[in-house]
């Protein structure tokens, strides 16, 4: 390995995004802001609370710089303003004074957000999943209805190939695991071939893109959607098989559940399900890639110290044989199908 944590200081666009250019930006936006200002975990963008000499603070999102294109940043505010207006309940970008969701600020893109509050749905509970079903299927009954014209859509096999490409030519693999890691990744894309034959043509259609139970907020039975950074378009179960967990049997009968509250609203083709391991096998690749393309963030090097470790490495070695093993054996069934 040639990457050291403690090498990674070299200049990030973030540095320039300091306090007073937050407050800066956000005042040219027209908000009247008092100065108090509070850093939120994240780590793809730059989240701020930032208070208000009158009502409840805002929270300011500072996109990355060079990761969207307006128009892309556009169109997901776009979507997001079209759940709200269906009754979604989604957590959109507010109007700013001027008018628009989207400001800028130099280099930075950003976006001003109501402070919503909740905590994580427990789905475990199965009338906790039939809801989610429900407000899934009338999301993508929206998402249905027009296109993305600039937004990505899920490219599983090209998507895996890239980001493998981009590990190696990184160096981000040690070398004595490069054999196992070399022999791994042809048979995945095989397999992940052969899941998306077994699945047939799919509906593409616009999504949240990474419905996963940390980006919805429940409170009082009430649930919010947040976080559409990565919506993009794709078929119905990416925005499903993240809230599945447990053995093969008990995400079957999750996904029964979460089923029978989305057909209320929208048919889903239950071949889509041959997807799962497949989606699951890209998002394993995709994050070492997007580790390894935001190393030169301070931020990285520092909260995914092991991501630079030899020990990270055999763990993925032995993480994707066991993915290689779940895409050679029969996809989940759904209760009643065998």
């Amino acid at each position: 390995m040639t990457h050291d944590p403690a090498l990674a200081t070299s200049p990030h666009p973030y540095d320039s995004l300091k306090p007073d250019t937050i407050l800066d930006a956000m005042e040219e936006a027209g908000f009247a802001v008092s100065g108090r200002l509070f850093a939120l975990n994240s780590y793809e963008n730059r989240v701020y609370q930032v208070g208000l000499d009158e009502g409840p603070p805002v929270i300011a999102k500072f996109y990355r710089p060079g990761r969207w294109t307006e128009s892309q940043i556009r169109e997901e505010h776009e979507f997001t303003l079209e759940l709200l207006d269906a009754d979604i309940p989604v957590v959109a970008p507010l109007a700013m004074p001027s008018g628009d969701t989207l400001g800028q600020h130099g280099d930075f893109f950003f976006a001003v957000f109501s402070q919503r509050g909740g905590q994580a749905p427990d789905v475990s509970v199965t009338d906790t999943l039939y809801r989610l079903g429900q407000w899934l299927g009338q999301l993508h009954n929206i998402g249905a209805k027009k296109p993305f014209e600039h937004r990505p859509r899920f490219s599983l096999l090209e998507g895996i190939e890239a980001n493998n490409r981009l590990l190696i030519k990184g160096n981000w693999i040690p070398q004595d695991l490069r054999p196992a890691w070399d022999s791994l990744i042809p048979d995945l894309i095989r397999y992940c071939g052969a899941c998306i034959d077994d699945t047939g043509p799919v509906e593409s259609l616009r999504l949240h893109g990474d419905c996963h139970a940390g980006n919805i907020l429940c409170r009082d039975e009430q649930m919010l959607f947040v976080d559409l950074d990565d919506c993009r378009s794709g078929p119905a179960i990416q925005d499903m098989w993240l809230l599945l967990n447990g053995e093969d049997s008990e995400r079957g009968a999750q996904l029964g559940e979460l089923l029978e509250g989305y057909e209320m609203f929208r048919d889903f083709n239950r071949r889509e399900r041959h997807l799962i391991e497949p989606l699951r096998c890209y998002r394993q690749i995709a994050h070492c890639a997007w580790l390894a393309k935001r190393w030169d963030d301070p931020a990285f090097p520092r909260f995914f110290p092991w991501f630079a470790q030899p020990r990270f490495w055999s763990d993925q070695v032995l993480s994707l044989r066991e993915q290689l093993a779940a895409l050679q054996a029969p996809s989940i069934s759904l209760p009643g199908q065998y």
